[in-house]
């Protein structure tokens, strides 16, 4: 039994799904434990293409049962537009192979409205993918205002909690265009047919614990995005670090026994805030070219930087990385030289920690070792063999740097572009 958290190590985009369908093909249960329909989780499969946003990545192996947990929250609409896309392309998707939590907390047209009348009102343009997720996580924690995927089977009740949000929220309403009468008549529907997928997922998930299946626990978004540890206010509403599994679950830290950061052999991000490493525009626009870099729920171009080793051993800290897989190195390979950042000067002094402070971390200059480039396409590699030495001592560099190791690497965006270069982790 080894039980696995895969997320994200940098500003998320890393590649957590590919990794996550990869490990599902042994594994008997995928959890995700936070975030919510903001997440996009990109799968190629050949010819095919899924983009996943609340489903866990492991839906498409036929044999693993996929958790939603408490710590997510849901977008109803976005949950069955997701099912049906996937039964149509041939993925089953039942209450057989999806448990959704009880506990989680519903993302309700009316959070995307508030959001959208906060943010005309703030000065600060975080740049968040506008569909409510932050005023969802507030009504939860507000307590009064939190619906509940369970709340649906008492129907009741949950017209009981639409109504006080309705009239408490009507300043930020005045121009929404929301409907109660329409409203509660979708909710109704999806109610019906949401039924057999809710689950009591805690009492699920330590059923499989007893059971010593092999479980997967997904994480959304990426370290550097966590509301406490991330660079706020340009963060997430949720934790997006290993903490998170626990809470967003319902099962204690000892049954975490791996925990995998997923960081590209560069870094992007998406959205507003500091970003030391930022690459100069025609490199930073001919890498997102290569590497694709539009983000899969908004198609926002993200932001291309050389990988910051100060961040990334800052993400390793908190999450108690047990080893890194590194992705998207195919992208590095017509450069001559790569840059590294392995220090940040701020007031002519150099630092190895990452500041809390947005101010300081926006006047902080990154420092730079330059390593060589390979020169050499990676896209076909299966083996360790097949990878060329300087990608191997690039390799080496990062993982001696963060004292982590990294038993593997993604060359290409299919499923079958991965190198193990370490022991099997199952």
């Amino acid at each position: 039994m080894s039980n696995i958290v895969i997320l994200g190590a940098q500003w998320g985009d890393e590649s957590k799904g590919k990794l996550t369908d990869v490990f599902a093909a042994d594994a008997d249960v995928v959890a995700r434990y936070q975030g919510g329909d903001n997440a996009g989780h990109t799968i190629v499969l050949g010819e095919k293409t899924f983009i996943l946003h609340l489903i866990p990545s492991g839906i498409l192996r036929p044999d693993t049962v996929n958790v939603i947990g408490n710590g997510v929250v849901i977008n109803l609409e976005t949950l069955f537009g997701e099912i049906d896309r996937l039964q149509a392309q041939g993925i089953e998707v039942s209450s057989d192979n999806l448990k959704i939590s009880d506990r989680a907390h519903l993302i309700l047209p009316y959070h995307k409205a508030v959001e959208q009348w906060e943010q005309m009102g703030s000065s600060t343009k975080i740049g968040t993918t506008s569909r409510g997720i932050g005023p969802t996580y507030s009504d939860k924690m507000n307590r009064h205002a939190g619906i509940r995927v369970g709340d649906l089977l008492e129907f009741d009740h949950f017209q009981k909690k639409l109504d006080y949000n309705l009239e408490t929220k009507a300043e930020a309403l005045q121009v929404s265009g929301i409907d109660r009468h329409g409203l509660l008549e979708t909710y109704y529907g999806y109610a019906q047919r949401l039924t057999p997928y809710i689950t009591d997922t805690v009492a699920f998930m330590h059923d499989a614990l007893d059971a010593k299946k092999r479980i997967l626990f997904e994480g959304a978004q990426g370290t550097m995005l966590d509301i406490d540890f991330g660079t706020y206010p340009y963060v997430t509403s949720s934790n997006c670090s290993a903490g998170a599994v626990c809470t967003g679950l319902g099962i204690g830290p000892k049954a975490i026994e791996q925990v995998l950061g997923v960081s590209k052999a560069y870094v992007t991000r998406v959205g507003g805030g500091p970003f030391p490493t930022e690459m100069e525009p025609d490199l930073d626009e001919k890498i997102r070219e290569i590497g694709k870099e539009y983000g899969a729920t908004t198609q926002r171009p993200r932001r291309c930087g050389w990988l910051d080793l100060v961040a990334l051993r800052y993400a390793t800290q908190i999450n108690g990385f047990t080893g890194i897989v590194m992705t998207k190195l195919d992208v590095f390979d017509t450069l001559e030289d790569l840059q590294v950042c392995v220090a940040y000067r701020y007031k002519g002094k150099e630092t190895t920690r990452f500041p809390s402070s947005l101010g300081v971390l926006e006047e902080c200059e990154p420092v730079y070792e330059t390593l060589p480039g390979w020169q050499q396409p990676l896209t076909e590699a299966r083996t360790a063999a097949d990878i060329p030495q300087r990608t191997k001592n690039y390799i080496a560099y990062v993982s001696d740097y963060l004292n982590v190791p990294i038993p593997i690497i993604s060359v290409g965006p299919d499923r079958e572009q991965i190198v193990q270069l370490g022991e099997p982790l199952w």
